[in-house]
């Protein structure tokens, strides 16, 4: 079995996450500044030149995308409000 590392999801959320507006609800996204990073990985994983360390800044951004997909599907869920309602 390999160890994998791990950068913290949780390290992340103070200067890479942020609030927003969709119609009557919130929902968390990545900063632009984060947003460009995991993009940035993400190239450079498809090219497998990642360092260690870049793998593992890079699955812990993909965690927390994880998690924040889920959060905001239930949110979206619940919320009244639905893009595809036709408007009044």
């Amino acid at each position: 079995m390999t160890t994998q590392l791990m950068v913290q999801p949780s390290s992340l959320i103070s200067s890479g996450v942020k609030m927003s507006e969709f119609g009557d609800i919130y929902l968390f996204k990545f900063t632009d500044e984060l947003q460009s990073r995991f993009e940035e990985l993400l190239t450079k994983k498809k090219a497998d030149t990642l360092t260690p360390e870049e793998e593992a800044e890079y699955v812990g951004i993909s965690e927390l995308q994880r998690i924040f997909t889920l959060i905001n599907a239930q949110i979206a869920t619940k919320s009244k409000w639905c893009p595809n309602k036709l408007e009044e």
